[in-house]
């Protein structure tokens, strides 16, 4: 009878073991093993989702994305009397200055992968967006974060001008909002997106880098993406696009 309880209490654990695995797996069912970075190529996603205003060339194992920088939607700083002008936003101030065109050029890896060394964004373009705007970090001029007085200088595309041109620093109406949206590429090749996952959930498992491994709507088998901060930054309603270092390598940007 003792052995036949124990036996009973054996086959038990094993059933609850077996569940708990299966369990463990189908909660993670999105997530891919990180092993596969760099086995994953940008190409086609890149040439697919960039406007035609960003001229994109392969050269090897890279790529070179090609703008004049400007955007294609309404901004106060276009100025008065173009045709995409609008009025700031009531309590907002623009900066000096209007959009005007640059030769910008980003180069970015085919198969992006991790860096062993981590580097820090810096002032300047991190990436570009998909209208081939320059992305930004957190930090204004003099490296310090764009504080609640910078915030009333951005349109409602998240953005202004400055001493390099027009660039986005926060979320805005023309990138992503509170979606899963591509917003563009960074420096070193990885995607950047929206607040959300593809399942429309927000990801709890970012990295120190604002970043994971997992499927998108653009990569069906998976591969590193950054998203936007899920913090309501400054209480402002907006959200900061990338902050802190990059996962991978990063390219070349000259404007």
């Amino acid at each position: 009878m003792r052995k036949e309880k124990l036996s009973f209490i054996g086959i038990s654990l094993l059933i609850f073991s077996f569940t708990l695995t299966s369990c463990s797996k189908s909660d993670n069912a999105t997530e891919i093993d990180a092993s596969t970075e760099g086995s994953v190529s940008v190409t086609s996603t890149v040439q697919s989702k960039y406007t035609t205003a960003v001229a994109i060339s392969t050269s090897g194992n890279t790529i070179t994305l090609k703008s004049n920088g400007t955007p294609n939607h309404l901004s106060p700083y276009w100025g008065v009397g173009k045709p995409q002008y609008e009025a700031p936003r009531t309590g907002y101030t623009v900066n000096p200055g209007i959009i005007s065109e640059h030769t910008l050029a980003m180069t970015i890896p085919t198969n992006p992968a991790s860096a062993t060394i981590k580097e820090e964004t810096a002032l300047g373009a991190i990436g570009m967006a998909l209208n081939g705007v320059p992305i930004y970090n957190d930090r204004e001029g003099g490296n310090v974060p764009v504080d609640a007085m910078i915030l009333t200088s951005f349109d409602r595309g998240g953005a202004h001008v400055g001493p390099s041109g027009y660039h986005y620093h926060v979320s805005g109406e023309f990138t992503t909002t509170d979606d899963a949206n591509l917003v563009g590429f960074l420096r070193d090749g990885f995607p950047i997106y929206g607040r959300k996952d593809k399942d429309g959930t927000y990801p709890t498992n970012l990295d120190a880098y604002g970043g994971h491994t997992s499927v998108t709507a653009d990569f069906p088998t998976g591969i590193y993406h950054y998203h936007c901060s899920n913090v309501n930054y400054l209480n402002a309603g907006v959200y900061i696009l990338k902050s802190g270092s990059y996962y991978g390598t990063k390219g070349t940007f000259t404007n």
